[in-house]
């Protein structure tokens, strides 16, 4: 979640008149700042954790891992005073995904309960995650979703189609990231992107995929 409100939602006005408070809560509880370098956990899946993250900017990536050692990709999140853990920290759960930092970054380590402490003192600041967690849970739902029923090239064309409408949250520029992060292989990946490339839809560039034909891209999605 972001510690600054989210453009849309009920309560946004009200939050931004509030968020220098809410800003001020988050600095007190914290404890110190930890810096981290690219490829190291932040969070790990399956641990517990007494502590928030707030990240003011730098990239990270969050997976999941299962037994057989497969690796599914959410996607990677460029920071703007991102904040990791709330999830955990109001359901007192192991770590869901694993957060690892993919450039160096600080991050200031905030104190479960101090933070619990100072939500019970002030109630009005748990509006902040409320809004933060419903907007993330119907973006994570609609990925989730998406990439469930959809082929692998369809999935592609879609993210596409979302990084045009609005500023992506999730995303990776890595072809080994995108293929975990669509939930296959390397090389399933390169074939549905292959499919994309040949009928003209998307192309490849030094910084990444484009839309190459935004008409073809809204007939293949039928949109």
């Amino acid at each position: 979640m972001q510690q600054q409100p989210y453009p849309l939602g009920r309560f946004h006005a009200e939050l931004s008149q509030q968020e220098p408070e809410f800003a001020r809560a988050l600095e007190e509880c914290s404890l110190f700042l930890r810096r981290y370098l690219p490829g190291e956990p932040i969070m790990r899946q399956g641990e517990q954790s007494e502590c928030l993250y707030l990240v003011e900017t730098g990239r990270v990536s969050l997976n999941s891992t299962v037994h057989s050692g497969r690796i599914f990709q959410l996607g990677e999140i460029a920071c703007h005073n991102q904040i990791f853990g709330e999830m955990e920290f109001f359901s007192a759960t192991p770590v869901q995904w694993s957060v690892v930092a993919e450039t160096e970054l600080d991050a200031s380590v905030i104190c479960a309960h101090k933070l619990a402490q100072r939500l019970l003192a002030e109630p009005g600041l748990v509006l902040f995650f409320a809004a933060a967690l419903a907007s993330d849970y119907l973006d994570t739902l609609d990925i989730t979703t998406s990439r469930l029923l959809h082929p692998i090239a369809y999935n592609i064309a879609y993210e596409l189609w979302r990084e045009r409408q609005r500023t992506p949250m999730l995303g990776s520029r890595k072809r080994a990231h995108e293929a975990a992060r669509f939930g296959t292989t390397e090389r399933v990946y390169r074939r549905a992107l292959k499919e994309l490339v040949e009928q003209g839809i998307v192309c490849e560039g030094a910084d990444g995929l484009t839309i190459a034909d935004l008409a073809k891209l809204r007939a293949y999605l039928n949109l």
